[in-house]
This record gives C-alpha cells, sequence and structure tokens, in this order.
C-alpha cells in the first residue's frame, strides 16, 4: 500500500534523530525537502542514498498535485507502491513549514499517511521555558509589517488562552520584543535561541527585563529563535465591558472580604484578572464613587 512519511529531522544536533526515521529515509521511493542541498548533507553523514526532489513553499501545490498523481498512477497501472517521505530542512514538516497541501490531498485520496515522532522547536521550547503549557497557542511566524505585527499581537493579547509561542528570525528578534513590551508590558516570556544547538541560550523573566539582555547580547543577531511567553495583561473590550467588571471585582472583594481597596486592587493583580495599570484606573471609579457616598 502506498504511503507517505512525515520525517522530523533534527533542529541542530544531528543525534537527535531517530533509528526509525533513519530506516525510513533509506527504504522510501522518495525524499520531499525543502531545501535538497541542505538535506543531502544530512543524507551524506547517514549515508543514505535515496532520491531528493525538491518540495518547498513556492512549488508545494504544484508538486503536491504532481506526486499524488504520480502515486495513484502507479498503484492502478503497475500496482507497485510508493512510500514517500516528506523532511523540512529542521523539526517536524507541516509545523510552520511545508507539508500541508500534500497531506491534504493524500487524506482525500484515500493514501495513507503516517507521521514520525521526532523534533519539533514548539516543543522542545515549551519543556523548558518554565512557562505554564496546560494550554498553548502556536502562532509560528507572525508578520514583519508594524501594523500588522500590532494586529497580530492584540489577538494574542486577546486570547482565553494565555500561553503563546512565536517563531522569530535573528534580524527581527528585537523588534518582536519590543512590540511584546508595547502590547503586553507584564508578560513572561523565555527566549530560547538556537535549540539542541552548541552555543543554545535561554533568556527568561519579565518582557522588560528579557528585552534589556537581548540589547546587550552581541550576538544577538545569530541563530533562530522561538519564544515562549505567557501574557499577564488584561484586555478591555469596546464599551468598556471588562471596566465594569473590573470594578465589579473590586466592589465585590471589598464587601465581601472586607479589604481596603489597596488589597483589592493587588488580590485582582496577583490573580491576573488584570494588569496593574487596569487595576489601578478602575480602582480610582471605585474610590471616587465611595468618597461620593461619605
Amino acid at each position: 500500500m502506498s504511503k507517505i512519511y512525515i520525517v522530523p529531522t533534527p533542529i541542530g544536533n544531528l543525534g537527535d534523530i531517530t533509528n526509525r526515521a533513519l530506516e525510513v529515509l533509506k527504504e522510501c521511493d522518495m525524499i520531499l525537502a525543502e531545501d535538497t542541498r541542505h538535506t543531502q548533507n544530512l543524507l551524506n553523514y547517514f549515508d543514505i542514498k535515496t532520491k531528493l526532489v525538491s518540495y518547498h513553499k513556492f512549488n508545494e501545490k504544484k508538486r503536491s498535485e504532481e506526486i499524488i498523481e504520480e502515486i495513484l498512477s502507479d498503484d492502478s497501472v503497475s500496482g507497485k507502491d510508493t512510500v514517500i517521505a516528506i523532511v523540512t530542512d529542521a523539526g517536524t514538516p507541516c509545523i510552520s513549514d511545508p507539508g500541508f497541501e500534500i497531506v491534504k490531498l493524500a487524506r482525500e485520496k484515500n493514501i495513507e499517511v503516517t507521521g514520525l515522532a521526532g523534533a519539533c522547536a514548539t516543543t522542545i521550547a515549551l519543556s523548558v521555558s518554565g512557562i505554564n503549557t496546560d494550554n498553548f497557542s502556536f502562532y509560528g511566524f507572525l508578520p514583519r509589517k508594524g501594523k500588522e505585527l500590532e494586529e497580530a499581537l492584540l489577538k494574542i493579547k486577546r486570547s482565553s488562552i494565555k500561553t503563546f509561542v512565536i517563531y522569530e528570525s535573528p534580524k527581527r528578534i528585537l523588534n518582536l520584543i519590543e512590540a511584546i513590551k508595547e502590547q503586553m508590558p507584564n508578560a513572561d516570556l523565555c527566549v530560547c535561541k538556537e535549540l539542541t544547538k552548541l552555543h543554545e541560550k535561554f533568556t527568561f523573566g519579565k518582557v522588560d527585563e528579557v528585552l534589556q539582555k537581548l540589547k546587550d547580547d552581541t550576538n544577538v543577531e545569530k541563530g533562530e529563535y522561538v519564544v515562549v511567553g505567557y501574557n499577564n495583561d488584561f484586555e478591555e473590550e469596546k464599551g468598556n465591558n471588562h471596566n465594569i467588571s473590573l470594578q465589579a471585582i473590586i466592589f465585590d472583594k471589598i464587601y465581601t472580604k472586607n479589604y481596603t481597596l489597596k488589597q483589592a486592587v493587588k488580590e485582582i493583580v496577583d490573580e491576573k484578572i488584570a494588569s496593574k495599570n487596569d487595576a489601578y484606573k478602575a480602582s480610582l471609579d471605585v474610590k471616587n464613587f465611595l468618597e461620593g457616598e461619605e
């Protein structure tokens, strides 16, 4: 039976490739590779002679159609089973990398698709981040342009899922962290650089601390980055609905827990219901109301 294998490859350390991945790459009929020159180095290292075919974001749709047609033709004409492996330059195909188009077509044509376990920068970064991973959202590479980047970060800020993962290139990492600081000034970040490689590095802390450390790093523009963050900031919806809710929460804490206004605000921030700035603004309205009652 013809089959397509999704084969993860190391993101840095060649020792991370699995025995099963090597077996598939050796025994398959063809390897679809994002950059054949890059993958050829990997195959040479493990003495694998399998045919390589270029498969990247610019030819993905056309090449997917060609490969699926070839598989179906071999199946119907010669009865030959065709085994294809898909790899990217590093990590797991389809995760912010080519692969989706051919998998979708294969599913539609009832061609078996099997995924192998292996390297993925997202899961590695999450596991070492020190940030809550019960729920997380993966965003890949965000837009480069200022306005589009701002809108993308606003969506992240408004998401009910607080942990987020973003990929970024070395030339734009400072711009990204500065943009995160602008939108989520209380965010916790773990910026992972060169995962599994010789110069692997992690920068953890509040967004402003992380930004300063990166600015102080003379090698900040070298290497690939994965940013894991936790949004501690509270996003107000239009119509100030959240602002009203904050006032209600403050009143509730004052009257049910016999808190002072200051204690109520502190607990709201500690519970990550709102940022310090938003909680303080709401407390002023509550203070004015209470003083008006006197």
